[in-house]
């Protein structure tokens, strides 16, 4: 019965996950993943906010209009620190305003935070 309880349960002393998946308004994909690979990931790493990966579908319609990306994070505690911290950073503030100067890239963002399984290959 341990090892059942063990693999069932999240575990404290890992840590938690971040699916985030953006719903991209039409058009801005490009954009969108641009902010992302030439701004977005490295204000991430400057608030101890670690990206596990980035994924556009391969399939029409969701390849033009969903973004998913999964965040690590010691603790739901740490990630809303970071979270505060990042969108208080003065150069996501500048980033921001100026890759939706012709209008918003997301409508919307479907966000979750997950434990990994014991057989997880993500602990």
């Amino acid at each position: 019965m341990l090892g059942f309880s063990a693999l069932s349960g999240p575990n404290p002393s890992h840590h938690v996950y971040e699916l985030r998946m953006y719903h991209v308004n039409a058009g801005k994909m490009g954009t969108l993943k641009a902010r992302f690979g030439d701004y977005t990931d490295a204000i991430f790493k400057r608030h101890n906010m670690k990206s596990v990966g980035y994924w556009v579908p391969e399939d029409a319609p969701s390849s033009q209009n969903l973004f998913i990306y999964m965040l690590e994070h010691p603790s739901r505690e740490e990630a809303k620190k970071n979270w505060d911290a990042f969108h208080d950073d003065p150069e996501w503030k500048k980033v921001k305003a100026e890759s939706e100067v012709e209008g918003p890239l997301v409508e919307h963002i479907d966000n979750y935070f997950m434990d990994s399984t014991g057989y997880s290959a993500l602990k």
